[in-house]
């Protein structure tokens, strides 16, 4: 079993807080302080809403304005139609 250490934990983590603004998608205009001791933030976040339908996802990408600023925009949403289609081998005779 492997210990946890400060890399793992965020404890090392730099002594500024950071500031996160969402824009786009169910999260638009929110604000979020991120303390310091939960390390960096992540790259992308992924938000999923549970109603009475089916389940919504978005998913926000961190552009860095500073070293403790920065803004989560929402990832423009893909449908089954827009999704790249493989292409297997051609059969012959056809």
């Amino acid at each position: 079993m492997r210990e946890l250490s400060e890399e793992m934990t965020g404890t090392d983590a730099g002594t500024q807080d950071a500031v996160l603004l969402f824009v786009g998608g169910p999260l638009d205009g929110r604000v979020e302080i991120r303390e310091a001791r939960h390390g960096e933030p992540l790259p992308t976040i992924t938000h999923v809403h549970l109603h009475g339908g089916p389940k919504v996802v978005h998913r926000y990408d961190l552009t860095t304005l500073s070293g403790s600023a920065g803004v989560y925009t929402v990832r423009p949403r893909c449908t089954a139609r827009e999704e790249p289609v493989a292409e297997g081998p051609v059969a012959e005779g056809s």
